[in-house]
């Protein structure tokens, strides 16, 4: 019985079928986890959705932000993205738009040692209020007041967590910490718009008016007794260290498709290559 966790989809399936290949995933035994960003960009969306979907029990997988995206489409928030199409015109939309809207925004285990999100993990939070955060907020999102609740919560502020701020202000930084979170500042609070690699600043600079750091580096984050999978960070690849795997490899972008085994310790990713997707 293994345990894979997998970087952004992005409606990539053919990559993904390829990955599943080389490691010779059996659903009957092994898991896949997911790291969010299931759909959008790529070709395959509706294809890659309902293949997870199907997968139930051996598939774990969180929201990330262009999930988040398709539900406020879905509810006339936003313009659909153009690659949704087939997806948005298929027979079986209602169900597998219900059954995203149920996806957590946070998946931990503690017996393996790691908790996933598609961004990551606010510094400011320790692993019992990142936990207590995402339970609030997938509430919202799997409720009939879905439709409303996003119309308020898209937005940059607050960029720092106050526990004691009005829900919508509270809800708008859980979901962006947990979708779309790259750097901070040193205080901790986030930034939204640079997306380049903090460790290839010569070639990609990152650094604006303000000093600016990757969430998991932050000074005052905190300790969590587990190791962070995540996603959402193209440019920076894949990266292990300072208790965090970062997944996203850019598979939509022509980049690769990567996987790591996480029921065994100090495992190497599987990466396919994405030549047809970029």
């Amino acid at each position: 019985m293994a345990t894979y966790a997998i970087g952004d989809l992005q409606g990539c399936y053919d990559p993904l079928m390829r990955l599943l290949d080389k490691l010779r995933f059996d659903p009957r035994q092994d898991t896949l986890w997911f790291a969010g960003d299931l759909v959008n960009r790529g070709k395959q969306s509706l294809e890659t959705l309902r293949f997870v979907r199907s997968l139930r029990d051996a598939a774990v997988c969180v929201l990330g932000n262009h999930d988040i995206s398709l539900l406020a489409a879905h509810y006339g928030l936003r313009k659909a993205h153009k690659s949704l199409k087939l997806l948005l015109d298929a027979p079986d939309y209602s169900e597998l738009i219900t059954w995203l809207a149920q996806r957590p925004l946070l998946h931990v285990d503690a017996q393996l040692g790691y908790a996933m999100s598609h961004a990551g993990i606010s510094p400011q939070w320790d692993l019992a209020t990142a936990q207590a955060c995402a339970r609030e907020v997938e509430a919202e999102l799997s409720s009939p007041r879905a439709a409303k609740w996003l119309a308020q919560v898209y937005g940059d502020q607050p960029d720092t967590w106050n526990p004691a701020d009005s829900q919508p202000d509270r809800h708008r930084y859980i979901l962006n910490a947990f979708t779309r979170m790259r750097y901070c500042r040193a205080d901790g609070s986030l930034e939204f718009e640079a997306k380049g690699n903090p460790f290839e600043a010569n070639k990609s600079p990152i650094v604006t008016t303000t000093e600016l750091i990757p969430w998991f580096n932050t000074p005052t984050k905190q300790s969590l007794g587990v190791t962070v999978l995540f996603g959402h960070w193209s440019t920076l690849g894949y990266h292990n260290g300072n208790d965090v795997i970062a997944l996203d490899t850019g598979c939509v972008w022509g980049g690769q498709l990567s996987a790591i085994r996480i029921d065994i310790k100090n495992q190497q990713p599987t990466c396919i290559r994405c030549d047809d997707y970029g």
